[in-house]
This record gives structure tokens, sequence and C-alpha cells, in this order.
């Protein structure tokens, strides 16, 4: 069923709470959940200063979330400079010098060299913005190599999560709500096996196999359901959808002539399922009318599309 705007919001407002905790937790911080919701409300927490800077820098991070590119490298140095604010002197810059990922006492991974790092990532990126794999993949080979490159003096774990759901994200704004940095926390072990299985190997498959097993959890544990029996037309009409469509865009891409099947049997009836809705609701009928999916609509797409 849809649920109503106020459930929604306060829906996103608790996984985006979680989201937070389980990335900064994985790093070490011991806030509470209920301790940043009091930092989000502007009260006063008891706390070491740096978790609680940690913590306000997430969150001014994710407000920012929705006008960041994936594919942009400036936005993630901008970002990095956001998430590391007053934590670190090198926030927002690539580190200047080497650095390895310790565990205990032992070294497990030492990352290339720091005047390798302009050019590696750059390839990333050209990667990332060339590719066309699908964002599932893309965004956890993303998260593996930037892992693997530790661009960054510190936060590089922190940003690497963020960065796979912005990927994601960009794909399917419905990830811009999962908690799947809270589930990852949950599972911290098996996650930095995962990263250590894929250098050892060569091969970012273990992280891909892990991130997407979060990623299912997310989207079955934190998301209200929605039945998956839409006629076959409609969950046709709604893997096509991009952004805002016209009718004429949406039937030229479906292959189909007859305009009429087209809006009875397309049209009408995703719009009576409450999956897709009208740009210009007060004028059904106006030329400039395009047709996009709703939060119910994109939740379907994202349990069932690729069914």
């Amino acid at each position: 069923m849809l649920i109503d705007q106020g459930s929604a919001l306060r829906l996103r407002r608790i996984n985006h709470i979680r989201t937070i905790h389980g990335s900064l937790a994985i790093e070490g911080n011991t806030l509470s959940e209920a301790q940043i919701t009091a930092i989000l409300e502007g009260k006063r927490v008891i706390a070491p200063p740096r978790e609680v800077q940690e913590v306000k820098n997430a969150l001014a991070a994710y407000d920012r979330f929705e006008i960041w590119r994936s594919d942009a490298e400036t936005d993630l140095l901008e970002a990095h400079s956001i998430l590391m604010s007053g934590l670190i002197d090198e926030a927002g810059v690539y580190r200047r010098g080497g650095v390895g990922v310790m565990a205990g006492k032992q070294v497990i991974h030492m990352a290339p060299p720091a005047d390798l790092i302009p050019e590696l990532m750059g390839d990333l990126f050209r990667w990332l913005a060339a590719t066309d794999a699908h964002p599932l993949i893309v965004s956890s080979v993303f998260h593996y190599e930037f892992e693997f490159i530790h661009p960054f003096a510190d936060g590089n774990g922190r940003m690497g999560r963020l960065w796979q759901s912005l990927i994601l994200a960009r794909w399917n704004p419905l990830f811009a709500d999962l908690p799947v940095e809270s589930l990852v926390f949950e599972n911290q072990a098996e996650y930095y096996q995962a990263l250590q299985g894929s250098t050892r190997q060569t091969d970012s498959a273990s992280l891909i196999t892990f991130m997407l097993r979060m990623i299912l959890d997310a989207v079955t544990t934190s998301t209200p359901q929605v039945t998956p029996q839409v006629a076959p037309q409609v969950g046709e009409l709604l893997v096509v959808i991009r952004g805002e469509m016209s009718r004429e865009a949406l039937q030229s891409t479906l292959g189909l002539r007859d305009r009429k099947s087209f809006r009875e049997r397309y049209l009408k009836q995703a719009l009576a399922d409450g999956l897709i809705e009208m740009t210009i609701p007060d004028r059904p009928n106006s030329r400039l009318q395009q047709y996009r999916l709703t939060e119910k609509g994109r939740l379907w797409l994202i349990q069932f599309g690729d069914r």
C-alpha cells in the first residue's frame, strides 16, 4: 500500500539517522542514534567534542547529498571537505603522504603512493562516467577501487560508502533514504573481510557480493512493502520512465503505435494505481504534460523492476 506523506517523512528521517550512525560507528564513533537525533534537533549533547563534530559534519554532508553529482570529482572533494571539517588539516584535498590500512599492529594494505592519486582517481571517475554496467555493480566496484586507492589522509571509509550511496541514488532516488551503512556496521567484520578478500584476489567480486547483500537487506527491511501485482503493461511503463517524460516519449520508447491503447492500458492504469503522476495535475490535457514515478512507483521499481 502507499504510505501517507507524514509516515514517509518519518521513515526517511529514521533511516537518515541510522545511515549516519552506522557509517560513523564503523569508524569508532560511540554516539547513539538518540544522541544523533538530539544534535539534528539542535540540542546539546554531552560527548567527546570530536565525535560531536563528526556527527555535525555528516549531517551537513547529507544536507547536500541531493545536489552532488556522482561522476564529478570536484563534488567528491567538496564532500570530503565537509565530512572532515575541523577533524584533519587535509580536508577536501588528496593526501600528500603514504598511508597504510592497519589491523591492530599489522599493515593489511599499503595504499598507492600519493603522487599517483590524481591519475588513479581521474581514471576511476572516467570509468564511472563511461561504464554501461548496472548501477548496483558499478557502485560496488567504485567503492572497492576507492578504498584501494585510499586517496585521503583520513575519512576514506565513510567517503567510499557515501559515494556508493550517491551512485545508487542517482540511479533510483529511493536509495537516498535506505540505511545501507547501518547494515554494513552490523556486519562490520564481514565488510572488512570482503575488502581484504578483493585485494588478495585482485578482484572486486568479494566486496560486490557483500554490498549487494547489504543493499538487498536494506530494501527488504527498511521500506514499506508494495504489491508486485501490477498489470504487465504498467510494469513495462514503469521500467522505461526516466525522470519526467511526455506521453509521446513514453509511447515511442515502448515502441507502441496505438495511442488509445497506450493511454487506456498503460498510462491511465499506472495513474490509477498511484505509480506515476502528472507534472501538471490541474491541466491533464496540457500539451506540456509529462509523467514521472511516484514514491510508490520508485519503490515498486527497485523491488520488482528487474524481475
